[in-house]
């Protein structure tokens, strides 16, 4: 409940759809926490046209439920219920099964359809490829600099994953999914954290599976390294996308971190690349002086993207 109330004209117009679409918006922010205003847009929309129109389809739809069934019908119904004429089975037994298949079967179906198109498309072809082609090209071709590039490339690839899981470039239902009471920033989290929990796997097994680069970046625990500053970066990306677009947001995200790897190498001389890259990651992963860095930056961004939750509300839905 608050202290203002939409005027009669706003609330005809809203009704009509002669209402400019930022209004629009803001109306109903409004009518999500005023009951009588809600009130009055119901009972405005059922006067008009639009009224006409639904309470004809409930009449449509209360005459065919109400209708006797044909006789096939009702006899197909009768068997399934009475069993064979031997005798009456117990008829919910046989059905429970494929019951069960079809929930299962509906619910895994929801779950893959929020998860995002590069969880489901060839983004996650690409991922485990990129792991299964660096292990391969460390041990059949013996290339040293495998490691720090993977580890390089790795905070950015969650980056990547939310860029294509959302927006309308990634998803053709984009407004509608967005719009609904499930959209906005609990789809964007939900995208996220499924990109998160298909990537991360995949690159830690892999890094855990190379060979050792030096002595400062060594085969064991500080192959996760990568992890927290993947989070900082992907929900830095985040908080920006509520700014700048889903794309664009990752865009500078990523094209950031790989220009604070690479600068320092371009401008060192007398080093080799892989000798300069382990030096350059050592300095972003190892340490509790970096690592907290990250932690620092992964809790500032969360509160900022909880701070803005309304304004992913309609993001890039216009």
């Amino acid at each position: 409940m608050t202290g203002w109330h939409a005027p009669d004209d706003l609330v005809t117009r809203y009704a009509d759809g002669s209402l400019p679409e930022t209004d629009a918006w803001s109306l109903e922010k409004h009518l999500e926490r005023c009951g009588p205003c809600a009130a009055r847009v119901s009972h405005t929309v059922r006067a008009g046209v639009a009224g006409q129109v639904l309470a004809e389809v409930r009449d449509a739809v209360l005459t065919a439920v109400r209708e006797p069934a044909p006789a096939g019908t009702a006899a197909s119904a009768a068997r399934l219920r009475t069993g064979p004429a031997a005798g009456p089975v117990p008829g919910h037994a046989p059905a429970a099964a494929p019951r069960a298949a079809r929930a299962f079967g509906g619910r895994f179906a929801r779950i893959l359809w929020a998860a995002g198109p590069a969880v489901r498309g060839t983004w996650a072809g690409a991922v485990v490829l990129v792991a299964l082609g660096a292990v391969a090209l460390a041990h059949a071709g013996g290339w040293a600099g495998v490691r720090p590039l993977l580890l390089a490339l790795a905070p950015v690839v969650p980056v990547a994953g939310v860029a294509l899981s959302y927006g309308r470039h990634a998803d053709p239902l984009h407004e509608i999914a967005a719009a609904a009471p499930s959209g906005g920033l609990r789809l964007l989290l939900t995208r996220t954290a499924a990109v998160l929990a298909f990537s991360t796997p995949c690159l830690t097994v892999a890094g855990l599976l190379l060979p050792s680069s030096g002595a400062r970046l060594p085969a064991g625990p500080s192959t996760a390294g990568w992890l927290l500053p993947g989070l900082a970066l992907t929900l830095a990306s985040l908080v920006l996308s509520g700014y700048l677009g889903c794309r664009t947001a990752t865009a500078v995200v990523g094209g950031g971190w790989l220009l604070a790897v690479s600068a320092p190498l371009l401008a060192a001389t007398g080093t080799g690349l892989t000798a300069g890259l382990g030096e350059q990651l050592s300095l972003y992963f190892t340490g509790a002086a970096s690592q907290g860095c990250w932690a620092a930056a992964t809790v500032l961004c969360a509160l900022l993207l909880a701070a803005r939750r309304t304004a992913y509300d309609r993001l890039e839905t216009m």
